[in-house]
């Protein structure tokens, strides 16, 4: 599963609510139906608590997450989507709350979450980082901030006029902006775990997790 700035998911164009949800009645399955591999990489130590998978698509990784114990908040503004997700999900049935909203516009709940998991949401920058300032916050003292997306590299590539990668965070504009109350445990690119949607040029991913102190 991937989800980017220019792109929607697996390559379609940004848009609307009204666009997210005719992409999804589009298609049978948009997404492989596999969790992200930075997810799995950088989680598979954590011990299970309380979740929030921003921009959760068809649930991929919200339903790997509850399947290893954690408690999923699953967010997404596509109500297509979420039916999709829940429909999945029977063998996990109270493990995952799936939930309609825009994360962009209105902020979880401040230090609600030992995970907040970010995969190739398209977060563009806003003055103040407010709504940034809104997903670090949801993340409880000691628990983790997982932001994952596609390398800049990757990114200038694509030839779309109505697409500027220095209009969306990248990991290093976040990893900035943390105050001493975190810990940077990984900042880096690295080569995709899973192949690129087809006829894409994503080859590496760029993922920073960092810590909340307690």
């Amino acid at each position: 599963m991937t989800r980017n700035p220019q792109v929607g998911s697996d390559d379609e164009p940004l848009g609307t609510v009204q666009h997210w949800d005719e992409m999804y009645r589009s298609r049978a399955q948009v997404f492989s139906g596999n969790p992200n591999g930075v997810l799995v990489a950088e989680t598979v130590g954590l011990p299970p608590g309380q979740a929030l998978d921003v921009g959760c698509g068809e649930g991929a990784d919200a339903r790997w997450l509850a399947r290893r114990g954690w408690q999923v908040t699953a967010v997404d503004i596509s109500e297509v989507a979420l039916r999709r997700a829940a429909a999945a999900a029977a063998d996990i049935e109270g493990r995952v709350a799936w939930a309609r909203a825009d994360l962009t516009a209105t902020p979880p709940p401040a230090g609600a979450f030992d995970l907040v998991s970010v995969q190739y949401f398209p977060l563009r920058r806003r003055p103040g980082h407010t709504a940034l300032r809104g997903l670090l916050g949801a993340v409880a003292p000691g628990g983790t901030l997982l932001f994952a997306t596609h390398s800049p590299a990757d990114l200038a590539r694509h030839q779309d006029a109505d697409f500027d990668p220095a209009d969306y965070y990248q990991p290093d504009d976040i990893a900035r902006l943390l105050d001493p109350a975190w810990h940077v445990l990984t900042n880096e690119t690295r080569p995709r775990a899973t192949l690129a949607p087809t006829g894409t040029h994503h080859t590496h991913d760029t993922v920073l997790r960092a810590q909340r102190l307690p």
